[in-house]
């Protein structure tokens, strides 16, 4: 079970656990502001943009070609964002903290 605490936009902190699925699925199971998914997490929307830590980052691993086009129309973008539905579960370490970008 991995363990993951979303940082919302108004610097709020909630923790939540899965062991499948993606960081979007997570988000929206746990209502995290900031995270909508409009999409349903097919990587058409940005709506669940976040940012990771460098160290995290590099861990999961960067954005693929359609999730790099769809964060380039994004404002707020860092060289550390991702789309959370685009971010498995099981990519992840044993706890992470992740900061949601809208």
């Amino acid at each position: 079970m991995k363990k993951v605490t979303y940082i919302t936009q108004k610097e709020e902190a909630k923790t939540a656990s899965a062991s499948s699925g993606n960081l979007m699925e997570l988000a929206i199971a746990n209502n995290i502001e900031g995270i909508e998914g409009d999409c349903g997490g097919v990587c058409s929307c940005a709506t669940c943009h976040i940012h990771l830590t460098p160290e995290d980052f590099e861990t999961v691993g960067g954005p693929g070609e359609i999730e790099e086009e769809m964060l380039e129309l994004e404002d707020n973008v860092s060289p550390y964002s991702r789309l959370a539905c685009q971010v498995p579960i099981s990519s992840l370490p044993e706890q992470i903290t992740v900061k949601v970008a809208n």
